[in-house]
């Protein structure tokens, strides 16, 4: 195992599996300036590093995995310049997210509020603690979750994302998974080992396959139902031509455990 410490982010991987752990428990984890940088930093050197599969997005322990922005940064540079350079910051370390070519996991041990929601929605995966909850409480301060809507939104069905937004109130963990914003609710103390297991098997995958299919799987939602057929059958054909594809084929016809080379 090996890991490196940052003062607000800790990185440690284990295999072919990155932990990325949010540290800043005394801040609610909060997503400052430095953190969104640390957390935009450690998704492009994932995204370039053949020995990470998958990433899991985890937080410091304590109550809290996410308050969303540091909002004592937002008083103290009162202006519009700071929270457009802020957003955009942010936006495009979510965006990251979603580009990535590993998957990424969310675990989720506190409570996730307002970008720390959107953190938890921009994953590909999300497997919380049944102690968790999660809100976009901005309406409450006479601010509406504007970044935070667009992955909900996206993550969620609409009904239920106006109803988090209109509200503003804690939902806990077995109505997030009823909405869909997380995957599994587990207890506390099987949270570690649920998401261990969930990121291994991931891992165990070819890491080409996975990489192409979770691109396509994104561009598809965007597109109408024909135009959708029609891109997935061009990909198609590209997984067909592809070495892993041709491995693990072979390697179930002879009934052994496939060698993926990633391509």
């Amino acid at each position: 195992m090996t890991a490196a410490s940052d003062p607000i982010l800790l990185r440690s991987q284990l295999g072919s599996v990155l932990t990325l752990t949010l540290n800043r428990p005394d801040a609610g984890n909060s997503l400052s300036n430095a953190m969104i940088a640390a957390l935009a930093s450690a998704l492009d050197a994932a995204a370039d590093d053949d020995s990470v599969h998958v990433v899991v997005l985890a937080a410091a322990p304590g109550k809290v995995f996410c308050a969303g922005h540091d909002l004592k940064e937002f008083q103290a540079n009162n202006s519009p310049s700071f929270s457009k350079a802020v957003t955009v910051k942010c936006s495009r370390m979510m965006q990251a997210i979603v580009a990535l070519p590993k998957p990424v996991i969310a675990k989720v041990a506190g409570v996730a509020t307002a970008a720390g929601a959107q953190l938890v929605a921009a994953c590909d995966l999300a497997i919380a603690a049944d102690t968790a909850r999660f809100a976009t409480p901005g309406v409450n301060i006479g601010l509406w979750c504007l970044t935070p809507m667009v992955a909900i939104s996206r993550s969620i069905a609409p009904k239920h994302a106006m109803q988090m937004l209109l509200t503003g109130r804690l939902i806990d963990a077995q109505t997030a998974l009823r909405f869909g914003l997380i995957n599994e609710a587990v207890p506390p103390d099987q949270l570690d080992a649920t998401v261990d297991a969930l990121a291994a098997e991931i891992a165990s995958k070819s890491s080409f396959t996975v990489a192409l299919g979770k691109q396509a799987f994104y561009r598809q939602l965007g597109l109408d139902l024909a135009s959708a057929y029609d891109y997935a059958s061009e990909v198609a054909v590209r997984n067909m031509l592809a070495e892993d594809a041709a491995e693990g084929i072979t390697a179930f016809t002879q009934k052994r455990p496939p060698v993926w080379k990633g391509r």
